[in-house]
């Protein structure tokens, strides 16, 4: 099922991207972003509580055998089950040039990939997104001024930090789980996802 689309005012909280090349178990990364996203509440709220955000998926092979591989997930929040307004989060991935490789580790052939990532990460905050105020006689009217005055000071408050933290917090997940350079605040020492990746510039732990 499609993740459902807002019908009010979207606004743009943090934009990212982040690319990689080389060696890495495709197949785990997307296991592992997937349950990140559930392990901080998002999901797709048309169908609640299921994990059906993803919107496309195209896998593509060349002549010589090497993948190209398109993915757009699109999860949504609700914070402390707000009525007003939600978080959404695009993300889009790109796989170019991915062949199947072996890595050995502790002793162990794996079967993984090598090639491109390319992964794009836009967070917005979804003000009036059932529609609600902007449909209702009265409501409407208010609805104009509502995010510009009266919501202004927890828009650009708690929530909005809340959900530009939390985008950083994927990005620093994602960082450590290639190998990247991260930076404070967001880097996490102890993540409970090991990282799959194995970049060549890197000694091999």
């Amino acid at each position: 099922m499609p993740a459902i689309a807002t019908k009010g005012k979207r606004v743009q909280v943090a934009t990212y991207r982040v690319k990689y090349k080389d060696v890495f178990d495709m197949k785990k990364f997307y296991e592992d972003l997937h349950d990140w996203l559930a392990e901080k509440g998002w999901a797709d709220l048309a169908d609640p509580g299921s994990d059906h955000y993803e919107t496309f998926y195209l896998e593509q092979v060349n002549p010589g055998g090497s993948k190209v591989i398109t993915i757009k997930w699109r999860p949504q929040k609700i914070p402390e089950k707000n009525s007003y307004y939600r978080y959404w989060m695009d993300v889009n991935i790109v796989c170019i040039g991915l062949v199947n490789v072996d890595v050995v580790k502790d002793g162990v052939k794996l079967k993984v990939n090598k090639g491109e990532m390319e992964i794009t990460i836009t967070a917005y905050m979804d003000l009036d997104y059932r529609g609600e105020w902007s449909s209702h006689p009265i409501l409407k009217f208010f609805n104009k001024m509502f995010p510009d005055r009266i919501f202004n000071k927890e828009l650009f408050g708690g929530h909005r930090d809340e959900l530009y933290r939390e985008s950083y917090e994927l990005q620093t997940f994602i960082k450590q789980w290639f190998k990247l350079k991260t930076f404070a605040p967001y880097a996490d020492k102890t993540s409970f996802y090991p990282s799959h990746a194995w970049p060549s510039h890197l000694k091999e732990e």
